[in-house]
């Protein structure tokens, strides 16, 4: 047994990022300012796209994109149910319908056939979840949403460098947001980007993110003497602080090498745990490249008869953190009681839910943290005897 307790998703932090961010706090630059602009310009070069908006979450991106599309009272949402909740919670803020259709067990992402039986006269865009950094089959949602002329939201949380087809997750939709929390594949602290390929719509969303100031408001206290600022809209306060993306500019630099780590602890756990009652999504992925954000196995609870809980639990006894992603949304109190969903009405997330358990996966893990997540498990298994 570990000695010290193992965080689920603890980040690797370098020297660059810790003083990067004492040179904010020195500057006097530590809300929105120059960092901010040089991150964003970092953001846009990776993932060959014009312009970015860095927020102060990838929830906030989610919200401005239904907001600036004119989503609201009386439309509906399509979406999965196995994401986290701000999904679907940001739906419910604009004040529409999350409307939730199954996922593909195989996959733990939205199955593009459900996405066509839940189409009314009433809904207005699908927000398609990259579920632990797997790419959607983004041709066939694309294509559904052209026919009915939809807006696609990619909630692409989970899916910073993650391709498909020869194109980086978020460049593919109408808008992407994705998310740099302490736990994601690259880190702020909190925070998010936004993009968007329309040019009014992107406009607005500068402008909302940041109280309805016009554009370029943070620069009204820059060197280059004061701006006046003008309030063209009722805004929100969704910006990133310099401090956070101090962080981000050498996160960013170093993804490559950050995303190599994590693959070789992928495989390392994929070698180890090839004997053990655990179920793994094996489909090929061809022309995808896998974001390696979680690595999320299910456990065999039909054979082993042990229950995910118990698992965690006795995990946790051996100092080692894990995530559950998720408990369907459709089985919590608000989401069940406001619409009357019940067991059973998405029969795949709930099988999910039943049995997901997400192991560490960091670029920090050394190989000594890899083996004890392995020795951990497998002792669980041996206890129980199967």
């Amino acid at each position: 047994m570990r000695n010290k307790f193992l965080i689920f998703g603890n980040p690797y932090i370098g020297e660059e990022e810790i003083a990067e961010v004492v040179d904010s706090l020195c500057s006097g630059w530590i809300s929105t300012g120059p960092k901010v602009a040089k991150f964003e310009k970092m953001l846009a070069g990776y993932l060959n796209t014009d312009k970015v908006h860095a927020l102060h979450s990838c929830t906030s991106g989610l919200f401005l994109a239904l907001l600036v599309s004119g989503i609201g009272e009386g439309d509906e949402v399509i979406t999965t149910p196995m994401t986290f909740a701000s999904t679907a919670n940001v739906i419910e803020h604009v004040g529409a319908k999350p409307v939730f259709v199954d996922i593909e067990k195989n996959t733990m992402n939205i199955d593009p056939k459900n996405i066509e039986n839940a189409i009314t006269d009433k809904t207005k865009a699908i927000i398609p979840v990259h579920f632990a950094g797997r790419p959607c089959d983004m041709d066939a949602i694309v294509d559904i949403a052209k026919r009915y002329n939809l807006i696609v939201i990619e909630d692409a949380a989970h899916a910073f460098g993650a391709e498909y087809k020869g194109r980086k997750i978020g460049t593919i939709g109408d808008f992407a947001s994705f998310s740099f929390y302490v736990t994601k594949n690259l880190v702020t602290g909190e925070g998010g980007a936004l993009l968007c390929g329309d040019e009014e719509k992107d406009d607005m969303i500068q402008k909302y993110a940041l109280h309805g100031l016009s554009k370029g408001a943070w620069k009204r206290y820059s060197d280059e003497g004061f701006k006046h600022y003008h309030v063209v809209c009722p805004g929100y306060k969704y910006n990133m602080m310099d401090i956070q993306a101090a962080l981000g500019i050498h996160q960013l630099a170093r993804f490559p090498e950050m995303q190599k780590r994590r693959e070789e602890i992928w495989k390392m756990y994929d070698d180890a745990f090839s004997g053990l009652p655990l179920l793994t999504p094996t489909i090929p992925e061809e022309d995808t490249v896998h974001a390696r954000h979680l690595y999320t196995v299910l456990l065999d609870i039909d054979r082993t008869g042990m229950k995910r809980d118990y698992v965690q639990e006795e995990l946790y006894r051996r100092n080692i953190g894990t995530g559950i992603h998720f408990i369907s949304l459709h089985l919590h109190p608000f989401y069940k009681n406001k619409y009357g969903y019940e067991r059973g009405d998405f029969p795949n997330a709930e099988w999910i839910s039943e049995r997901t358990l997400s192991l560490p996966l960091s670029a920090k893990l050394t190989s000594r943290d890899v083996a004890d997540v392995v020795e951990a498990i497998s002792g669980i298994f041996t206890k129980k005897s199967l």
